[in-house]
C-alpha cells in the first residue's frame, strides 16, 4: 500500500499538534510526514512547483497528486477512522470559501498558537513515520 505524505510547517505549534493528532488517529499507519523545511519537504515543493520559502499550507501528497490547504485537511480526515471521516462532507463547500477561512487561520497561526525554534523531533518509535 502506498503511503500518503503530509507536509507541514515544522515550527508551527498548530501544525505539530495536527500531526500528533493524525498519528494518534491513524492506527493503520496510512500517513508519513515531513516538515516543509526538510530536504524531503523541499523536494516535494519543487516537484509540484510550490514555493520553497512560504510554509503557510498543509499539503497532502496522494497517488502523485498534491492537495493543498482545506482540501488536503479534508482528504486526511476522509482516511481517518471514526467520526473524523465524516468531516469530509465539507468538501462540498466551494474551495474559495473553505480556503478563505483556512487562510485566516494560517496567516495568524504563530500569533494564535505559537512557534517553536526548531522542527518537531519524532520519538524513536515514530521515526519510521517521518521522512527526512
Amino acid at each position: 500500500m502506498k503511503k500518503n505524505i503530509i507536509l507541514f510547517d515544522g515550527v508551527c505549534n498548530l501544525c505539530n499538534g495536527a500531526v500528533k493528532f493524525i498519528i494518534q488517529q491513524d492506527r493503520k499507519k496510512k500517513f508519513q510526514f515531513a516538515s516543509l523545511q526538510s530536504k524531503t519537504g523541499q523536494k516535494y515543493l519543487e516537484q509540484f512547483n510550490l514555493s520553497t520559502k512560504n510554509f503557510d499550507s498543509f499539503i497532502l501528497i496522494e497517488n502523485e497528486k498534491c492537495y493543498l490547504k482545506s482540501t488536503a485537511a479534508l482528504k486526511v480526515c476522509q482516511k481517518l477512522s471514526g467520526f473524523w471521516l465524516f468531516l469530509y462532507v465539507f468538501i462540498i463547500i466551494p474551495p474559495f470559501i473553505r480556503n478563505f477561512l483556512y487562510d485566516i487561520v494560517a496567516k495568524n497561526r504563530y500569533r494564535f498558537f505559537g512557534k517553536n525554534e526548531s522542527c518537531l523531533m519524532p520519538t524513536q518509535e515514530l521515526k519510521e513515520r517521518f521522512l527526512s
